[in-house]
Order: structure tokens, then C-alpha cells, then sequence
């Protein structure tokens, strides 16, 4: 076998897309349409060791990334990720180690799950759409009823186990005219590592459903939060977007996919060893092949994978090419680019109104944290400067004057 070029990612899916919730927006649960009638969507032992063995041959070390995801992949017991880590365990060349993470919706997750967690130091990730009444609105059970007791009594299991957690909140219609309510809901529940999807289900040609997030929407959640963060959480509360936006301002490579100049990399497994080209392009056109017939790191490899990856670049419209945050949003997610450019040309992503509200407003802040960064000065910094910036032009403001903050009212009738 011939190892890739690069670290590969791959998207397990030992449970297929079965899963014991019904969410509204899941683009998942409709994958057991690719096989046929009773199929039984389980990772069978003998494809758990074949991918096993082949992900790690296909590493170039000495730190192997395990990802499980579903589907609802607790769905498959402990005991299949028991005998995955004594896998892992055989097959690890000497010196090398191994690191496993699991997105899971935590209704099934109790001290058992816990102390495995725990104790296999797996970083898992858990979806929370916000408050109780937000998150229930889409996150139903299979019945129809609310999912979020449970999904917060998981995470109450992962807290008291000393598992290292993270929150994956889905950004819809709803949730996207809330966007304190929802930061300050997780802030006030101790998450410190927060993940925000927009979720863009297409309607027709170039139309998204209701449930979906629009691009001013999208941009002005980013933009509120930011404005909340920055002034408040910097150092105690990290947000994926914000993380990476100070990595690209710094002039480091993106490591979330959707902003990466290029992908390719990030591929996606089923439960019978399928292999796709990503997680969300698991359809026959993008099928590379099975790890049982054809070795995982011969599948990424392959011609057209790579130029999958690299059409994430070469296929930006003009648009986007000569656009000012190009450097930072990079055309997002492909997956999104069906919307037209002001010129009529396709391939336009359709958050980039979002994006580039985004990228614009937080773009002073970047440059300051990163040259923080660059000094050695620590990020918090930033909160204790904007303070004292703000009150000094507060403290100017006469009761009739615009009110400093922008807004267009009077001071006396704004922040005064």
C-alpha cells in the first residue's frame, strides 16, 4: 500500500446512519437509502480490524486520529469500542500513540460510558442546540418528543467522569434570532469549547429550506457572539470560528476544513468499510471504493480524490478570487457554493454575505490579537483594552451627541 501524501481524516460511521434521535435537519439519517432493504447497520469485527490496520498504515505518525461518529455511534455498545482500543493497541508501530474522538448526541451516555471516556481519554464531542426550547424544536426523539434533558444529563456524565468534552450547536432559523441567549446559555452551563454548524439544506436550484440559516443571519449571530466574546471570555471560553480566525490572521494555515484553501483529506467510512470522498458527499458519485478490496490510504490517494480537494480552490468564481477575506474564508464549505455571484456567475457560497460581515467586522480585533500573540502578550489582554477605549469615548459623549456605539440614536436614548 501506498500511504498518502498527507494526514488523512476519516468520519467513521460504525453504526451507518441508523440513530435513536430523529432530528429534523439531519442530512444523515436518510443514507440507509444507499443500501438495500435489511441491511444490517453494524461494523462486523473483521472491518473493524481491517480499518484499523489501515488507517494507521496510511499515518505518517506518530499520533493516529480516530474519529466516531454516526448515526448515533453509541448506538453500537461498548463493547465495539472496547475491542477498537485493544485494536488500536495491537496495531500501533512501537512509539507511536493513538487518539480517539466521538461526536454523539449524549441521550445514551451514562457513568459506564463515563468511566470508558474517561479512562481512554476520548475527546467527545456532544450537539446541544441551546436552551431547552430551542433545542427541541429540531432535536426530537424517534416518537417526536424533546431530546434535551438527556442530551444535558450526558454532558453532566462526561463533567463528572473528567472527560474532555466539547459542544457542537447546530445554527438554524431558530436559534439564529437568538444568538445571546444561546452563547450565554452554554457560557452559564461551563462549556468553555463551543462549535457553531450553520445548517444550509437546499430547495430547488439555488433556494434553502426554512430551517436553514440564511447569510445575513449567519453573520450577524457570528458577529453578536463575537462582540460578547471579546469583550468578556477571551482566554475562558473558545469558539472554533473565532480560534481559527486568529490562526488565518496570523497567517497559519486553517485547520476547520470549510475555511482550508483546500480539502480532500477528510474523508468518510461507513459501517461496511464504504469509503466517500467526505462526510458530506457520501452519495455513489463520490463512492472511492471499500477498504476490504482496496487499501485506505490507496483510496485517498487516487486522482480523483485529489482533484475533488483541489477544486475546493480552483473552482472559486472570479468573485471570490478577488475578494479582501479570501485569505480567511476561502469560499467555505463546497457543499454551500450554489448561489450566484453579483455577476452571475455560479459557485458563490451561499452564508458568504455572513462570512464576509464576519471576517470584516472581526478583522481590528484579529490584528490586534495576533500581535498579541506574536509579543507574547496574553490574548485577555484585549478584554481590559476595549474597556478602556470604550469608557474613554463614553465619557465624552454628551446626552444629545450620537451615541458612540453606533447605533444612529441619541446617546441619552442608547447606552447613556
Amino acid at each position: 500500500m501506498n500511504s498518502p501524501k498527507h494526514p488523512i481524516q476519516v468520519v467513521t460511521k460504525p453504526i451507518g446512519p441508523l440513530c435513536n434521535l430523529d432530528c429534523e435537519y439531519c442530512f444523515y439519517l436518510a443514507k440507509k437509502d444507499l443500501y438495500p432493504d435489511g441491511e444490517h447497520f453494524r461494523m462486523t469485527d473483521e472491518v473493524l480490524d481491517t480499518y484499523v490496520r489501515q488507517h494507521i498504515d496510511a499515518q505518517p505518525g506518530p499520533e493516529v486520529q480516530f474519529t466516531w461518529q454516526g448515526g448515533e455511534p453509541t448506538m453500537m455498545g461498548l463493547d465495539f469500542f472496547r475491542r477498537a482500543v485493544d485494536l488500536q493497541q495491537q496495531h500501533l508501530p512501537a512509539g507511536w500513540t493513538c487518539a480517539n474522538a466521538l461526536q454523539t448526541n449524549g441521550t445514551l451516555l451514562d457513568d459506564e460510558w463515563g468511566a470508558f471516556l474517561a479512562e481512554h481519554r476520548f475527546l467527545v464531542g456532544i450537539s446541544i442546540d441551546g436552551p431547552a426550547w430551542i433545542h427541541d424544536r429540531f432535536r426530537v426523539d424517534r416518537k417526536g418528543g424533546p431530546s434535551h434533558e438527556r442530551a444535558m444529563a450526558g454532558l453532566r456524565k462526561l463533567r463528572d467522569h473528567g472527560v474532555d468534552h466539547n459542544v457542537l450547536c447546530v445554527v438554524n432559523s431558530l436559534n439564529a434570532e437568538h444568538p445571546l441567549e444561546v452563547y450565554r446559555f452554554f457560557r452559564e452551563e461551563g462549556v468553555d469549547w463551543l462549535q457553531l454548524i450553520p445548517i444550509v439544506e437546499r430547495k430547488g436550484e439555488r433556494g434553502v429550506t426554512k430551517r436553514s440559516v440564511g447569510g445575513d443571519a449567519w453573520g450577524e449571530f457570528l458577529v453578536t457572539i463575537f462582540d460578547e466574546w471579546v469583550r468578556n471570555d477571551v482566554g475562558r471560553v473558545f469558539v472554533q470560528h473565532f480560534e481559527e480566525s486568529v490562526r488565518m490572521w496570523l497567517g497559519r494555515p486553517a485547520t476547520l476544513c470549510v475555511h482550508a484553501e483546500t480539502c480532500g483529506f477528510g474523508l468518510a467510512m461507513e459501517h461496511n468499510g464504504d469509503v466517500f470522498s467526505c462526510d458530506h458527499y457520501v452519495n455513489p458519485e463520490h463512492l472511492l471504493g471499500n477498504i476490504t478490496e482496496t487499501p485506505l490510504g490507496d483510496l485517498a490517494d487516487q486522482p480523483r480524490q485529489v482533484a475533488f480537494g483541489l477544486d475546493k480552490r480552483d473552482a472559486l468564481p472570479r468573485f471570490c478570487r478577488e475578494c479582501d477575506v479570501r485569505f480567511a474564508c476561502n469560499g467555505g464549505c463546497p457543499k454551500d457554493r450554489f448561489a450566484l455571484t453579483p455577476d452571475g456567475e455560479t459557485g458563490l457560497n451561499a452564508l458568504c454575505a455572513g462570512y464576509a460581515r464576519f471576517f470584516h467586522h472581526v478583522d481590528p480585533f484579529m490584528r490586534r490579537l495576533a500581535e498579541h500573540y506574536r509579543r507574547g502578550v496574553p490574548a485577555a489582554t484585549i478584554m481590559v483594552e476595549i474597556a478602556e477605549e470604550e469608557a474613554a469615548r463614553f465619557r465624552h459623549a454628551g446626552r444629545n451627541d450620537p451615541c458612540p456605539c453606533g447605533s444612529g440614536r441619541k446617546f441619552k436614548h442608547c447606552c447613556a
